[in-house]
């Protein structure tokens, strides 16, 4: 068995068995080496060893100096200052330490240049001419690498150009720009290799020096290394530099196996005392690393990491354990020496070589050291007591081991003549960093144990094994789709791709869903001053990248920004023939000279191409140059060229010259994507999409829908490697991929069919960590990836979707929605142009009828559905808004049902939630919601032509009371009398007839049900009225009391069969059949609750919470510039007359308080009021704070 190492991997590998076979075996990838190390892992038992190996290769010049971490070399220029513009050194080194300076330069100005180890890591320091950053309290520029203590060869390339930076190790390359103010690197003198000599100090240095060996060391194409070999007289030679790599006579181990590797080591039994050293590193927080049973009954010695702290117990079957934990954070990588002496009673634990932080410890017994030492861990089958493991084995490396101050030679080890072990790797240490490249995505944090990484995805936005997927749906148009309702939003319109997310408002109120983006001036502002030789420039900062913004145009249906430029005597476009004086830059930082309301390349403003300029000569208002106000107002709208990052004005320095302008914020509506889609007619078509890369990280989620029994919904392959998706039976879908170890296949059973022609949501994802398979809201199926073996999808065909490249087991019916790491596929545009696929799929409503609430209809459109809330006394996207308003005292709203007999009616609006026929009912749906604290109250009445009336009201003990009067039978009174209703708490009211049935719904109570004698019909309905009846004529005694005041609090959604008389007095006043009296307020129910019924606030839906003004409102008073003479005649003016209001309404509020005073005296409340409605003040002053009236 050899181990060979491959890149960052190991490959263990068979060999042959007899003297003449040969035995081939393929690596992952390509090799390229200078070194090939063959490392025996198992001695042929039969025989002796014999290995026959052919290797070819290149010649190759190796200048190779030797530093022993006390020396260095000099380069010094031929003049003082070497000024460079341009600058590459290479160089390969290799080094058991993991801190040392391998070069260094500066200047007298603050320009530096500096590359050192630290932990282990390169770090690459900078600076250009910013003379306030010194080295030596600088942070680095860069740090690539990790590991680079482990004795091999690195290579390491820096370019730069200016202030461009390539650093390059290994095969890891990072591109940074240098700080500084300058372009130009000035070093003084010389050049440093090694370290860093303090002038005047013969033999110091001002930090730590390498210690190892660098390899072809050049330096703009002086290789430095022959310099000094030669003994050139630029090259001074600090310390003793040797120009052969020495090679350490250090052994490494590697503990490969969490629960079976060990190392055992003899020790000399009974010695007063112990002492036991070694290095160690590894990644994982917990492992074993030493166990020794002591002599003389003095307990078993225990050294471990636990949480990545270092622990030693000494343990005893009669005494308590005996901890000392110094350390922490143990685990990072990093080689760490471990020291346990004792002598007597006392013992001692020093880490690093730090003495001043070792730790002591005092125990009763005197303790003698023992005749076996097992480092990593304990055999399998051990049950002596000599080896005890509390926790589990160590995973990582060791060397130096020296047990009673003696070295132990681990290559004898290895040949079977000292000790013994299992599962170890002797003469290496194969560590190594699974967090270089860090795999974790979208800034997520890599952690580490020998076996695997993980990934911190806090604060990132996303989640998942690798941080690979967004937290935030693409677009408002898909947070509608999950229910939200209007609010600020993260969207992140490439999904998984690089872009971070975006901040924006989605107003999510109506048909069109509108996303809006503010940039930092949205207000109206006011120029003066501005001449072409000194233009006002107006810079707009959206808080996003324009990438962002891109992203999200280009994925939106339609985009806008309003331009509005209020002027007085300031030219805008210059019309017809002029050069513009003012013009804004769009997201290609182009220039574009035409205003809001035109088309792109048309010097023009709105008004030129409707023709209502104010002057005909020009194509904008303001071109006309007049003495008065005037503006030009309309809606940039091509996509292309939004958003809009500047204006520049260039005319507003004449006299009495000036302007205003406003750009609005960015806003757009509709999805391009989400309801993107095909359909498959044939099983033999598909849609042919470039290859898929995604080598390390491949997510795929898409909807479809079919009545096919299977089908493949896309396909692509490789060389050997392939990914697919498909329905394998009605209600499996399965996921195949092969990234090069063997096809892997995750299936989903839905316990339901899923060819049921309703849409079904698939998403798939392969990532380092994990593949996994998500159907619809099924539990995910997940499966860890493997850690070692082909780790990259490589695909080389095209992608299809639908079918494959054998025209095989295509796909019958629907796919939308299909991303591919974010990325959206145009499926109907590629469907355009396919024989077998038509753009587009019907049949949204099937789907998604169910979202559309408390009554909605689902109706169809080309992309997507909206619901129609015509019927329903709700509204918003999805009929789950409530339409409510506050009644005060008297406050009344009548519907009038269409006439028996009518002659004619204006039918031009069909709505059955405006107009209804007066037609005989023999059923009745009625629901509404109340809060009030008033009692006797109205709620709401009925009434016929023919005398039958229904009326539902609250009682004086504010129980709920149904009455009924149907076909001139006697009056039917229903009570539901489980509490008091007029409790300021909202309540749920359902009516429900049919026939002689009739069922009463309140709230969480039981249902009531009550019978009538006989059927009945509810003949010619005439009216409806909620609140105060204003013909109170015929009126009963019960129903006449509650009529007295009607209805004072908050009514919502009511609904009678299949009107919302609230709905259509609050959102069509001007064409329904509805009449208003009194003061009616549009308010929210349930903020009446959270203000405890004091202070009701009217909710108003603000499609913007930063949309467009009012055009026709007047400029601010910025934008005036009335004369100072005339304003102050005018403030002269207007004081005057406040003083003469003033006083003759303190006159008219004497003598009314006076008259009031008086008729309060003569005044009674009726007899059948109570002291319910004179002590609610309270809810009727909440209706004057920020309402909408109806005075009728």
């Amino acid at each position: 068995m050899l181990s060979i190492p491959v890149r960052t991997s190991l490959l263990t590998v068979s060999g042959n068995t007899n003297a003449d076979s040969i035995v081939h075996h393929k690596f992952l990838h390509s090799v390229k080496a200078r070194f090939i190390r063959f490392v025996p892992m198992e001695w042929n038992p039969n025989g002796k060893i014999g290995m026959r190996v052919e290797a070819y290769g290149c010649s190759y010049k190796s200048d190779i100096a030797d530093f022993d971490g006390r020396s260095s070399l000099l380069y010094r220029f031929n003049q003082k200052l070497m000024s460079t513009f341009k600058d590459v050194i290479s160089l390969k080194f290799k080094s058991m330490q993991g801190d040392g300076v391998l070069f260094h330069g500066e200047g007298q100005h603050g320009d530096y240049i500096t590359l050192e180890l630290q932990k282990g890591r390169l770090s690459l320091h900078i600076n250009l001419g910013d003379s306030k950053r010194r080295f030596s309290n600088s942070q680095p520029s860069v740090t690539l690498g990790s590991l680079l203590d482990d004795q091999h060869w690195h290579s390491v390339l820096i370019e730069r150009f200016n202030k461009q930076v390539n650093f390059t190790v290994d095969k890891h390359t990072q591109h940074f720009r240098a700080k500084g103010d300058g372009d130009y690197l000035d070093i003084d003198y010389e050049l440093s290799f090694g370290g860093i000599p303090v002038p005047g100090k013969p033999g110091t240095f001002l930090k730590k020096n390498f210690h190892g060996c660098i390899e072809n060391l050049y330096y703009n194409g002086v290789n430095v290394i022959d310099l000094a070999k030669r003994r050139k007289h630029q090259i001074y030679t600090v310390g003793n530099v040797t120009f052969s790599c020495s090679e350490p006579q250090i052994v490494p181990i590697t503990f490969v196996n969490s629960s079976s590797s060990y190392l055992l080591l003899p020790g000399t039994p009974q010695i007063d005392g112990l002492s036991v050293s070694f290095q160690f590193r590894t990644w994982n927080r917990d492992g074993l690393l030493l166990s020794t049973a002591l002599s003389e009954d003095s307990g078993i010695l225990l050294l471990y990491l636990e949480d990545g702290m270092l622990k030693l117990i000494i343990q005893k079957m009669t005494e308590h354990s005996m901890e000392i934990p110094p350390g922490s954070n143990l685990n990072d990588g990093l080689w760490h020496s471990v020291s346990i002496n004792a002598r007597r009673n006392r013992i001692t634990l020093t880490l690093d070589n730090d003495a001043a932080s070792a730790a002591h410890e005092t125990t009763r017994l005197q303790i003698y050291s023992g005749n076996s030492y097992y480092f990593g861990g304990c055999p399998d089958n051990f049950t002596d007591s000599q080896c005890l493991n509390p926790i589990k084995a160590f995973q990582g490396c060791m060397r130096l081991i020296f047990i009673d101050n003696q070295p132990k030679d681990l290559i004898s080890v290895q040949q079977g003549s000292l000790g013994n072990f299992s599962d170890l790797r002797i003469d290496l240490c194969s560590i190594k960093d699974r967090c270089l490249p860090n795999y974790c995505e979208h800034g997520g944090t890599c952690t580490q144990s020998w076996a695997t990484f993980y990934c911190n995805c806090s604060d990132t936005g996303y989640t998942g094994a690798t941080c690979h997927n967004s937290i935030y749906e693409q677009s408002c148009e898909a947070y509608r789709h999950k229910g939200s309702t209007s609010g600020f939003f993260h969207i992140d319109s490439d999904g998984s791709g690089p872009l971070e997310p975006l901040y924006v408002y989605c107003n999510i109120t109506e048909d069109k869903i509108w996303t809006a983006v503010q940039h930092n001036n949205t207000e109206l502002t006011r120029v003066r001053g501005a001449h072409p030789k000194r233009p006002y420039v107006m810079y707009f900062n959206y808080s996003s990248s324009m990438e962002q913004l891109e992203a999200m145009i280009n994925s939106a249906e339609y985009c806008e920004q309003e331009a509005i430029y209020h002027c007085k005597k300031s030219r805008l476009l210059n019309t017809p023939n002029g050069m513009p004086f003012t013009w804004w830059i769009g997201r290609a930082n182009e220039r574009h000279p035409y205003w809001g309301g035109s088309l792109p390349g048309v010097q023009q403003c709105a008004c030129g191409l409707e023709e209502s300029c104010v002057d005909m000569r020009h194509f904008c208002n303001c071109d006309a140059d007049k003495e008065e106000w005037t503006n030009d107002t309309g809606l940039l709208s091509f996509k292309d060229h939004l958003p809009v990052t500047q204006i520049v004005i260039t005319d507003t320095n004449r006299s009495n010259s000036e302007a205003a302008w406003r750009i609005g914020p960015l806003r757009c509506y509709g999805d391009r994507h989400f309801w993107n889609a095909a359909s498959f007619n044939t099983e033999a078509s598909y849609l042919q999409f470039p290859t898929f890369h995604a080598e390390f990280s491949a997510d795929i989620s898409f909807f479809f829908k079919t009545t096919a029994l299977s089908g493949i919904f896309l396909e692509n392959l490789g060389i050997k490697d392939f990914i697919r998706l498909e329905i394998s039976s009605p209600s499996e879908v399965t996921f195949a991929i092969d990234v090069g170890n063997g096809p892997l296949e995750l299936t989903i059973l839905s316990p339901s069919p899923l060819n049921d022609n309703q849409w079904h949501y698939v998403r798939a994802e392969r990532n380092l960590k994990q593949t996994l398979l998500q159907v619809d809201d099924l539990p995910t199926k997940i499966l860890d990836t493997q850690e070692e073996g082909h780790f990259r999808l490589q695909l080389n065909s095209h992608f299809f979707v639908g079918g494959t490249t054998s025209r095989q087991k295509g796909f019958l019916g629907c796919i939308r929605s299909l991303h591919l790491n974010g990325q959206n596929l145009d499926l109907e545009e590629k469907a355009k142009v396919t024989p077998g696929v038509k753009p587009g799929c019907p049949g949204h409503c099937s789907s998604y009828g169910n979202l559309c609430h408390n009554g909605g209809k689902c109706v169809e459109k080309y992309n997507g559905y909206l619901c129609d809330c015509t019927n329903s006394p709700y509204e918003g996207p999805f009929c789950k808004k409530e339409v409510s308003a506050v009644f005060e005292a008297g406050t009344s709203i009548t519907y009038v049902f269409q006439e028996p007999y009518p002659v004619t009616k204006n039918t031009s609006l069909s709505s059955s939630a405006i107009y209804v026929d007066a037609m005989p009912s023999s059923k009745e749906n009625i629901a509404f919601n109340f809060l009030t604290g008033q009692t006797p109250s109205l709620l709401l009445y009925i009434d016929s032509y023919s005398q039958d009336y229904l009326a539902a009201l609250l009682c004086k003990n504010g129980n709920l009371q149904v009455r009924y009067q149907l076909s001139k039978e006697r009056v039917h009174v229903y009570t539901i009398d489980v509490e008091n209703f007029a409790n300021r708490q909202l309540h749920h009211v359902k009516i429900n007839r049919d026939g002689k049935e009739l069922t009463i719904q309140v709230d969480q109570h039981p249902l009531y049900r009550y019978n009538f004698s006989s059927e009945v019909d509810f003949r010619a309905v005439r009216s409806l009225t909620l609140g105060k009846v204003t013909d109170s004529l015929g009126l009963d005694a019960e129903v006449s009391k509650a009529n007295t005041i009607g209805f004072v609090g908050c009514l919502s959604s009511v609904q009678y069969n299949h009107i919302a008389p609230l709905k259509a007095a609050l959102r069509h006043p001007s064409i329904a059949p509805v009449t208003v009296k009194g003061v009616l307020a549009e308010a929210n129910c349930k903020s009446v609750i959270e203000a405890d019924v004091n202070t009701v606030t009217t909710v108003y839906s603000s499609s913007d919470p930063f949309g467009k003004t009012d055009e026709r409102e007047p400029l601010t008073n910025a934008v005036r510039s009335d004369s100072a003479v005339i304003g102050g005649v005018i403030a002269v003016v207007i004081f005057i007359i406040f003083c003469i209001i003033g006083i003759m309404t303190r006159f008219l509020y004497q003598h009314k308080h006076s008259h009031r005073t008086n008729q309060m005296k003569e005044k009674e409340y009726p007899e059948n009021l109570d002291n319910s409605f004179r002590n609610d003040i309270d809810l009727q002053n909440t209706v004057s704070e920020c309402k909408r009236e109806y005075f009728i």
